[in-house]
């Protein structure tokens, strides 16, 4: 039953990226000059192609003078439908609501900090009729649904396809390799704390260490990606028993001076790439690029949810709905910083502390404090999506 309903998601999902007459077809229109970066820019089109699926209408992105790339997301990646790009509709109106835009036929979606109200789409919710199956074979359902959509967005135009395989050769790319990802510049100070190279390091001899169990290791490979040209010769000074890999030019395409340029894309695009390609990721997931890396991750392997480990924040998707975890084990507060846990109770994750302790607050309480990470599970939040009426069609015809 689970391979008939993922053809029929499937099927429905083509339904609603092609429709047949796009004069009658419904449209969610998306613009993607975000004021932000490429990673931040591409999860807020993914945002926006998940609820254009769930509210079954055929999406319509507005690329044109892309900050990235002028002609637009049709000139790097293919476009999002074959057969209906134009936004013109009998009716149009601002987003409101599914209930209130059902007899408009052409709606315009905002940025999702000003959506509202929220529709249940939002990540980290999973499709029902899906989640008994990715709960038994995925260890994070929430990443591997997004995945399906980022994997989706990403299918390169022929020219970025020969450049993927052109800077593969030339870098002399091959496994096993880890990949280590610096984020400085704009984060630092901001929106993340400085972490020397040192610190990344520590991880990836750790993997190595485990890899080295398994099979014979020939060299210890990492893919360096940074924003920080001087990081690199840094790395290769301090780790000489280490094969860097790495391309300096991506590096300063990505400084803030070059950034919102079409090198500047080409750098990002291939550094995401690469590091997604690697046995496994070392990085900080506050920085987009290093949780889109782990995201088309997903799509590589039945199961790379631990293949990572980040410095700082745990996976979240911008402007996710509440990530909430379960109690199933009883915690009694051993200092003034901890809250006390019953099973059952809901938490919601602020964030974990990578040291047995995770942060949050005890929903039944209202009280925020740390609790030990191996006492809760995570509550996987699931939505009942609405099928295309022909794959409706396709799922009664295979109960009878």
């Amino acid at each position: 039953m689970s391979r008939v309903l993922l053809r029929v998601r499937d099927q429905s999902s083509k339904e609603l990226k092609n429709p047949p007459d796009c004069s009658k077809a419904r449209k969610l229109v998306c613009n993607i000059n975000k004021g932000c970066g490429y990673g931040c820019q591409l999860h807020h089109v993914v945002y926006c192609f998940m609820i254009a699926y769930g509210t079954q209408r055929t999406l319509i992105l507005e690329s044109h003078n892309w900050r990235y790339a002028p002609g637009g997301w049709e000139t790097v990646f293919l476009p999002v439908s074959n057969t209906c790009t134009d936004r013109s509709g009998a009716s149009t109106g601002h987003w409101s609501g599914e209930a209130h835009d059902k007899d408009v036929q052409v709606v315009e979606l905002p940025i999702v900090d000003s959506l509202h109200p929220r529709p249940p789409y939002l990540p980290l919710a999973i499709p029902e009729d899906l989640a008994p199956r990715l709960q038994r074979l995925h260890g994070d359902p929430s990443v591997w649904w997004v995945s399906q959509f980022v994997k989706y967005l990403v299918r390169p135009q022929a020219w970025l396809e020969k450049e993927i395989q052109q800077t593969t050769a030339k870098l002399g790319f091959k496994h096993p390799i880890i990949g280590v990802h610096v984020r400085r510049t704009d984060k630092v100070g901001t929106e993340a704390a400085f972490h020397p190279i040192e610190e990344y390091m520590k991880h990836v001899e750790e993997q190595f260490q485990l890899l080295a169990r398994r099979a014979n290791l020939d060299k210890k490979r990492v893919y360096l990606a940074t924003d920080d040209p001087s990081l690199l010769q840094e790395a290769k000074t301090k780790y000489p028993d280490y094969e860097f890999i790495s391309d300096n030019s991506i590096s300063w395409s990505a400084g803030l001076h070059n950034r919102y340029t079409e090198n500047s894309l080409r750098g990002v695009i291939l550094d995401i790439h690469f590091l997604s390609q690697t046995d496994f990721l070392v990085c900080t997931f506050s920085s987009q690029v290093c949780r889109v890396a782990y995201e088309i991750m997903q799509t590589l392997h039945p199961d790379a949810s631990s293949y990572f480990y980040s410095l700082d924040d745990i996976y979240y998707f911008g402007g996710q709905n509440a990530h909430n975890q379960i109690a199933i084990y009883p915690h009694q507060p051993r200092n003034s910083e901890d809250i006390p846990l019953e099973p059952g109770d809901v938490i919601g994750v602020a964030g974990n502390h990578w040291d047995g302790y995770s942060k949050g607050i005890n929903r039944k309480l209202g009280r925020t404090g740390l609790y030990p990470s191996y006492k809760v599970k995570e509550k996987i939040e699931t939505v009942k999506y609405p099928l295309y009426p022909e794959a409706d069609k396709l799922l009664n015809s295979q109960n009878k």
